[in-house]
């Protein structure tokens, strides 16, 4: 890699544990939405102790291929890509025992998180009643697919199923007679995203009150949070928003275009932008067709052809750098392969290195989120990362810690 402005950064503090330090997260879920959740907590330096089921332990480690590691133990890549920073410990919670560890885990714990079926937790024996008995200060974040009430509260919620139901593949394809899924469980990730951002605003709010809330989102609100721009054009022009394709239905140019042995993007989003490119690439940016941004949206196919006439000579690096030059942003399409190669992604700490029981010395994609003292501009963010745990890993060690807290109470 070569040398670069973000290596002579100041370093990180070999002390840096994140905002979250001292706060337990006390994390029941399973698959992805609720485990990025409790990623994203631990990742702020929050201890968040994973409980799985004996035996099998979270759904995610028996999903794949790929799976890696030795042949008696493999290990499924999903599973580490949603789990870093956890202790585990499984739980039989339908047995006296343990139901017992988890309620001496819920009155030492800041947060519990849940993506059960609506009423899983009552019928343990947890209800909202029980874990407030228990714990008046716990901060409790449910994750449902559907939502906690209203008339299909009962439906089970997967990320593909509620991409479709929430219409963001209405929106996402090559036209409206060709609906396409996002590349990446985007519902499972967005409401452990909104679930760890309400978690985190109830933690505020016990500052002020004393005492914990409840905090629910769904796989179906996440999207809809989300719908943006064309949530309002549904809400408010009254009109269907369709997919089309790699195209904004609203700025023009703003998309991908092909040129010589390649494509790239670009984002026309201001009058003066679409000036300076057009004069750059010899449009004639004033003909009544393409003279506005409505003009140019609506005129779309033709504004398409006479882009694409005036990059046919171009290959992509030459193109990207003409792009540069004259002030238009614009990139290429990256593989992951190429991202992760990417000194950029690196500069950003967007790659940990974590040593796993079983693997090794591994690479997991980084948190996104970066911390730094405003007086000396020092980078704060929490670096030692620990490796997502094998099942029951921790389960000796959190029981000790449950002992020595309880012999130290009055």
């Amino acid at each position: 890699m070569s040398t670069t402005a973000y290596e002579t950064l100041p370093a990180v503090p070999a002390t840096a544990t994140g905002p979250l330090s001292g706060y337990t997260v006390l994390d029941l879920t399973r698959a992805l939405a609720g485990p990025h959740a409790g990623m994203m907590m631990g990742d702020l330096g929050a201890r968040v102790i994973k409980v799985e089921t004996p035996g099998a332990g979270d759904d995610t480690r028996s999903w794949g291929p790929p799976f890696v590691g030795p042949e008696e133990n493999p290990q499924a890549t999903y599973f580490l890509s949603c789990n870093r920073n956890k202790e585990s410990i499984a739980l039989d919670l339908k047995s006296a025992e343990g139901k017992e560890t988890l309620s001496r885990l819920i009155e030492r714990s800041d947060v519990l998180m849940e993506n059960f079926r609506t009423g899983v937790l009552e019928r343990l024996g947890f209800g909202i009643e029980a874990l407030h008995e228990l714990n008046p200060r716990l901060v409790i974040l449910s994750i449902t697919g559907f939502g906690h009430d209203g008339p299909e509260s009962h439906r089970s919620g997967y990320d593909q199923i509620l991409q479709g139901e929430a219409g963001l593949m209405s929106l996402t394809g090559s036209g409206p007679d060709d609906p396409q899924r996002v590349g990446v469980p985007i519902a499972d990730l967005l409401s452990g995203m909104y679930g760890a951002y309400g978690a985190l605003a109830a933690l505020l709010e016990r500052e002020k009150t004393g005492k914990g809330q409840v905090v629910r989102t769904s796989l179906l609100a996440a999207i809809v949070g989300v719908h943006a721009f064309q949530g309002t054009r549904a809400t408010v022009a009254g009109q269907v928003p369709q997919a089309q394709g790699n195209h904004h239905p609203s700025i023009a140019p703003y998309g991908l275009f092909s040129c010589k042995d390649g494509k790239v993007q670009i984002s026309v989003g201001s009058q003066k932008l679409w000036l300076a490119f057009a004069e750059a690439f010899g449009i004639d940016g004033s003909r009544p067709e393409f003279a506005t941004n409505a003009d140019r949206v609506k005129h779309h196919a033709l504004l398409l052809d006479e882009i694409e006439a005036a990059f046919a000579g171009h290959e992509p690096a030459d193109l990207l750098a003409k792009l540069d030059a004259a002030g238009i942003p614009a990139g290429k399409v990256r593989t992951l392969d190429e991202v992760y190669a990417w000194d950029q992604v690196a500069s950003q700490g967007l790659m940990v290195d974590v040593e796993h029981s079983v693997l090794g010395k591994i690479t997991l994609p980084g948190p996104p989120l970066r911390f730094f003292d405003p007086a000396t501009e020092v980078e704060t963010t929490r670096t030692a990362h620990t490796a997502p745990p094998v099942l029951d890993a921790d389960a000796s060690s959190i029981r000790t810690w449950l002992d020595e807290e309880t012999e130290a109470r009055p």
